[in-house]
């Protein structure tokens, strides 16, 4: 800020000794200044109390000034107007840094097993200059609609699950699911804007299971270890598709994709044992998900040593 005002009044091309001159002169101005009062009606009675404030006062500005004259002199032998800036574009290679909301239709295997479904993700990339996208993401998937019943053994005639305290329990059924992988893609653009089609193709691993809660903390089947019996835990390798928009903006301009997300998960059962079933629950399972995708991006551009900025 200061360095900014200096220029705005050309300080520049006076010599910064002429500050630090001034500086040590008004320190002495402040000494001399009792000295050179004169009483009058429209000025303070001279006491000692009134003669010692406009000292100190004018000696801490003396050494205010000299302070930030050394200071400036320092920033203008550094910088100059003529400085050369690096040239930014917001084209060169960046990384970009994806916060990624989501909602998703179940297909396959997994319609039969849950209803419709949200994720919240995040991923890293790195975009080159020629727009090819090299990353790694990941999501959240929860949902509130299971179909399956893993608690169907523990039930009474009526529907119902009584606790240890002879009461009928409060239990909940939701979905659960975890995305980890790889992504390669491509961003075309139209004109000078880094903005335009992504289409990118990534491949990792996909998981869903059932979260059995007790609200009422009295069924003592379904605590600890013993969930496990009951979640039905899935996991395979998966591949996901995303055909979309996006902007990569540059400064202050906004960076975000909106688009389309298709997911294919070939997995089987991870648990040696289902209680509701009284066996291992054996096959292979196609589950698939599809449904959009909103992400808001942060950009961190890179260049040369003078050029790093974002």
């Amino acid at each position: 800020m200061f360095q900014k005002l200096l220029f705005a009044f050309d300080v520049p091309r006076v010599p910064a000794v002429l500050f630090a001159v001034l500086g040590v002169f008004t320190k002495h101005i402040a000494y001399w200044m009792p000295k050179l009062y004169i009483p009058s009606e429209l000025c303070l009675v001279k006491t000692p109390n009134a003669a010692e404030k406009p000292v100190l006062r004018l000696q801490a500005v003396g050494r205010v000034v000299f302070f930030l004259t050394l200071f400036s002199s320092t920033l203008l032998a550094q910088t100059s107007p003529e400085a050369k800036k690096p040239h930014k574009d917001g084209k060169s290679m960046a990384v970009l840094a994806h916060f990624a909301l989501g909602g998703h239709m179940p297909a396959g295997d997994l319609a039969k097993r849950f209803g419709v479904n949200g994720s919240l993700g995040g991923g890293t990339e790195l975009i080159t200059s020629k727009n090819w996208i090299f990353g790694l993401e990941g999501a959240f998937i929860f949902g509130s609609r299971v179909k399956d019943d893993p608690l169907s053994i523990l039930r009474t005639p009526s529907g119902d699950i009584i606790g240890n305290d002879r009461a009928i329990a409060n239990t909940r059924l939701q979905e659960r699911g975890l995305y980890l992988g790889a992504t390669i893609g491509k961003l075309l653009t139209f004109n000078e804007e880094r903005a335009g089609l992504r289409l990118t193709f990534g491949g990792g691993w996909a998981q869903h299971s059932i979260r059995v809660i007790d609200d009422s903390r009295s069924v003592v089947q379904i605590r600890d270890d013993y969930k496990k019996g009951y979640d039905r835990l899935c996991g395979g390798p998966a591949l996901q598709q995303f055909i979309g928009w996006q902007k990569v903006g540059y400064g202050r301009d906004m960076s975000w994709l909106f688009g389309f997300e298709f997911n294919q998960a070939f997995t089987q059962t991870r648990r040696d044992w289902d209680f509701a079933e009284m066996r291992k629950l054996e096959g292979r399972r196609v589950d698939l998900r599809f449904g959009i995708r909103l992400a808001w991006t942060l950009p961190f551009y890179t260049g040369t040593a003078e050029e790093i900025y974002y």
